[in-house]
């Protein structure tokens, strides 16, 4: 199943959607259009016309489960925080200019999509309808609510803390878009595992933050 046959009726933009092709040939096209200079927010936004929110999520979260260029959390996070509350409350996708206008250079974009792709290729040929009851509303909602969540701890200045709440954004992602409840379950259970390894590690960061404050005026 690819991503495009997996979007609902219930959410249209005023965008055509391109028709028959996947969303890693598209964004690999974007990647090779050497006619620009910079990718923004806005022109990911725009090229995915009436796809669902879930859709933008896995693009915004995907590149973030990977080694990127210094400041890709930044440009690519802030949108995750709208689109999850989006999720959480069913509405249409939207975005504030302020953050579609972010942008990066094509090359580093370029080499974004060409480690993504692989396993972007891979989620579309496994995708399939199952455990429906675990990805669409209420759950879809619930998996909206949790992905606020990891998107506000995927913003925070955490070393390698953005890994993992952008893995369980995406798996969450691939579920609701392909309406497959497995990955969503799957989505549910590292939602637990990532806000407990990034509440430790942001724990031993304030505890070595108190105990140089203290050694410093001792």
């Amino acid at each position: 199943m690819t991503i495009e046959n997996a979007d609902t009726d219930r959410r249209r933009s005023r965008r055509p959607r391109p028709k028959g092709r996947r969303l890693s040939s598209i964004l690999r096209q974007m990647a090779a259009d050497q006619s620009r200079e910079r990718i923004s927010i806005g022109d990911l936004f725009d090229t995915m016309g009436d796809r669902a929110i879930s859709a933008l999520m896995l693009i915004f979260a995907l590149p973030n489960a990977f080694p990127t260029p210094p400041g890709t959390s930044a440009v690519l996070g802030a949108p995750l925080v709208f689109l999850a509350a989006q999720l959480t409350f069913g509405l249409k996708p939207w975005l504030p200019k302020v953050i579609a206008d972010r942008s990066m250079r094509r090359e580093d974009f370029e080499t974004i999509v060409g480690r993504i792709h692989r396993w972007l290729a891979w989620a579309e040929r496994m995708l399939k309808p199952r455990l429906a009851i675990f990805a669409e509303p209420p759950a879809e909602y619930l998996a909206g609510a949790a992905c606020l969540l990891l998107s506000i701890v995927l913003l925070l200045p955490v070393p390698l803390g953005n890994i993992l709440p952008a893995i369980t954004i995406s798996v969450f992602a691939f579920g609701i878009l392909g309406r497959d409840g497995l990955f969503a379950l799957i989505g549910f259970v590292m939602t637990a595992v990532s806000l407990v390894v990034a509440g430790g590690v942001i724990y031993g960061l304030v505890k070595a933050a108190i105990y140089l404050v203290v050694q410093w005026f001792a």
